[in-house]
């Protein structure tokens, strides 16, 4: 085990640096030029351009800069925005609130997958498999900004249940609107999942085993069926998690999240080469060790995987 762990952790290190210079590369080949674009339709002074020029190291070469970023990756320092503000400070304020959204989505996704996946694969063919499956193919192909708006339009302002917005600074409780329409965009795909494994296990010969030992259904279902049927929804869910930790733009646009995708869609749109790229390293990093976590659970979860 401790073998794999070292493994999978030292294949983090080409995967990092593939990703940073990829994301570099797209970001410095975006046509026009970030500091004329930062002021807008009044130029600046030739004097104030080749000072912020060389103050962000975008006069030198592509790979210079690329490697000027790398080397501040690794003493801590993942640079400056072109508003001034350490790269960190931004992350520091952005990542709490787009975990927080990740976190309680999974939640929502995770308890509607698994229990009506569960139902669903016990009573395969009846009304409730039927209905749950009519449902999850809605869901799946409404799109988010269509669940966001008919959440706001419903639990916002017909209910008033929650506010429409969430804003900087606001209370956790604004977050859960967003984070339910994330969670019942998401849930399909894991029912599915759960409903098709639940169903395989049913016919394994150790259930057989089981019910031929005279062990009762409610100990069966959870300890049995579940447990060994949870695998492919984990696996879904850690990459549904991994896609919410980079930020889940267009949810967090429509409801004002402060968080990790709308920060990270404004500094593309300006070209702040060291904030997009600083963003994606930090997220693909979470989202490395996040899959690593999932591989190691599978274990708990099926006794009969080992990794030698």
């Amino acid at each position: 085990m401790l073998r794999y762990v070292l493994f999978r952790i030292l294949q983090v290190i080409p995967v990092l640096l593939g990703t940073t210079f990829l994301i570099y590369f797209m970001v410095f080949s975006m046509p026009g030029d970030p500091i004329l674009a930062l002021f807008g339709d009044k130029p600046p002074s030739p004097a104030v351009l080749e000072e912020i020029t060389k103050q962000y190291n975008l006069d030198k070469p592509f790979i210079v800069q690329y490697f000027l970023y790398l080397g501040g990756i690794f003493t801590g320092d993942l640079g400056v925005t072109f508003s001034g503000q350490p790269v960190s400070e931004v992350l520091a304020r952005t990542f709490p609130v787009t975990l927080q959204l990740a976190l309680m989505a999974i939640v929502i996704e995770l308890v509607l997958a698994v229990s009506i996946g569960l139902i669903s694969g016990l009573r395969k063919g009846k009304l409730f498999d039927n209905v749950s499956l009519i449902i999850g193919l809605i869901m799946t192909s409404v799109p988010i900004f269509v669940l966001a708006f008919v959440a706001q339009y419903f639990l916002g302002i017909k209910w008033g249940i929650f506010r429409t917005t969430v804003g900087p600074g606001a209370p956790i409780q604004d977050l859960i609107m967003p984070a339910i329409v994330l969670g019942v965009s998401l849930y399909a795909t894991s029912m599915r999942l759960t409903r098709a494994s639940v169903i395989d296990t049913l016919n394994q010969d150790f259930v057989r085993t089981a019910y031929a030992k005279g062990l009762s259904r409610n100990r069966i279902i959870p300890v049995h069926v579940l447990r060994n049927s949870l695998i492919p929804t984990i696996t879904n869910t850690a990459t549904n998690f991994g896609v919410l930790m980079v930020g889940a733009t267009v949810t967090e646009a429509i409801f004002n999240v402060p968080g990790v995708g709308n920060t990270l869609f404004k500094a593309i749109r300006l070209g702040e080469n060291t904030t997009v790229v600083s963003f994606v390293t930090v997220m693909v990093l979470i989202y490395l060790f996040v899959n690593l976590f999932i591989d190691l659970l599978y274990a708990v979860l099926d006794p009969r995987i080992r990794y030698a």
